[in-house]
């Protein structure tokens, strides 16, 4: 049977796989019966959008739920998983079999899933430093990724005082919230940076946030006592992963960077490195093209999240800058010391943000407690990622600074946008 439509021709087929023996004419059946019930290519752009509340299932057994919608675009197939306001667009898709193949486009990550009927069935795979993670992965359809809205008791829009029963000395966090009827967002940060984009709903007196962005899984749940208290909150991350917290209203909550902070060290006042860019060309901060310029040392990793926030930051600030005497370095301390592996995740990140300032692969490990040692022994340790170091232009280092506060952080962002451009203008006023 055909259907037309917008002046393509749509066409129907109802085969029934249990008629054939020969499993390649099964595994034919399955691709021709998934891409046309998924791919219907009509000649104006999108032609299906389906959404999804998608699951990771912990080792625990509670799930992990987030958004994802389904598109298809000139007959391909693509997700957008939302988180917030974040848009994160995946469209690697290859089939093996009766199994779909989904690669993340900037961690090394993937789902290998299965559609049966109208439901995805599968297993999310995380590459890790020493093993990979495994989670069973579910998507079906739908919107309400934590079920019927239940009218809220409480709003607790504004800026919170948090306490993680990990942080050290009894640190504090930060919880930024935005509430509108059941609707929640917000992040909470901390000395090293933030939890990005965090979206979930108030059902009567109890909150939920949750995220998913390739790299991790958060779900953060919590009792709201009243407009100012908060209790009983479960931090979940991964497959095992749980922590404790609670926090009280404060709009004067501030977070603390001391106990992360980098210094430089006695008699140091300059950095000297070389490493391989993604090419294998030796680069070093003597080079010529460093000389009388601003440059900015991005310390990071392509596993790391707000690295990601952190990158597309300074592409965009280093191509609409870069004639004016700055430039930026990304030393990256991978997962690996496997060449191949680290500069292929790498390549992930410089596509991704349209990066042209130059990626350097450390080939240390996040993991190696001698990575400052061993790449930048002028300074001390390095805590967390990412981090930067600011040199003038004469090579000093004028600015060390942990952790990164991305757009999920609103005015934390933008505070932070403001004291960098103007600690830079500053320094290419300088002689």
């Amino acid at each position: 049977m055909t259907k037309r439509m917008s002046g393509s021709i749509i066409l129907c087929i109802n085969i029934a796989p249990h008629l054939f023996g020969n499993n390649m004419i099964k595994q034919l059946y399955f691709k021709t019966v998934f891409l046309i019930s998924t791919l219907f290519s009509v000649q104006q752009g999108i032609c299906q959008t389906t959404s999804y509340v998608a699951a990771l299932k912990r080792n625990d057994g509670l799930l992990i739920p987030f958004s994802i919608q389904q598109q298809v675009t000139k007959g391909k197939l693509s997700w957008v998983i939302k988180n917030g306001t974040e848009k994160i667009r995946v469209d690697n898709f290859n089939y093996t079999g009766d199994s779909i193949l989904i690669q993340m486009p900037v961690f090394e990550s993937q789902f290998r899933v299965a559609k049966k009927e109208k439901i995805f069935e599968g297993i999310w795979i995380k590459n890790g430093s020493v093993k990979n993670s495994l989670l069973p992965f579910t998507a079906k359809p739908g919107n309400k990724k934590f079920g019927i809205p239940v009218k809220a008791v409480f709003n607790i829009s504004g800026r919170w005082a948090v306490k993680f029963a990990g942080n050290k000395n009894g640190e504090i966090s930060v919880g930024e919230f935005v509430q509108k009827g059941n609707i929640l967002t917000g992040t909470f940060l901390n000395a090293t940076g933030d939890y990005r984009y965090l979206e979930g709903t108030v059902k009567k007196d109890s909150m939920y946030l949750s995220a998913f962005d390739g790299g991790h899984a958060f779900l953060f749940t919590a009792k709201i006592e009243n407009n100012k208290t908060i209790s009983s909150g479960v931090f979940y991350s991964g497959a095992s992963y749980k922590e404790e917290w609670s926090a009280v209203k404060d709009a004067t909550a501030k977070v603390p960077a001391e106990s992360v902070a980098m210094f430089v060290k006695p008699g140091e006042e300059s950095l000297h490195f070389s490493f391989k860019n993604l090419d294998g060309k030796t680069v070093s901060i003597t080079d010529d093209k460093f000389k009388n310029k601003v440059v900015i040392i991005q310390l990071m990793g392509s596993w790391c999240p707000n690295c990601m926030d952190e990158t597309a930051f300074l592409s965009e600030y280093y191509n609409k800058n870069k004639q004016r005497g700055i430039e930026v370095i990304a030393l990256a301390y991978e997962y690996s010391t496997d060449w191949e592996r680290s500069t292929k995740s790498l390549k992930k990140f410089q596509q991704r943000y349209n990066v042209q300032y130059e990626i350097l692969n450390t080939e240390v490990t996040v993991s190696d407690s001698l990575r400052t040692e061993k790449t930048l022994p002028e300074v001390t340790p390095i805590k967390f990622f990412p981090s930067s170091i600011i040199l003038d232009k004469k090579g000093k280092i004028r600015k060390l600074d942990t952790g990164f506060n991305g757009p999920a952080t609103g005015e934390h962002h933008l505070a932070y946008k403001k004291e960098f451009e103007e600690l830079i203008d500053s320094l290419l006023k300088e002689l």
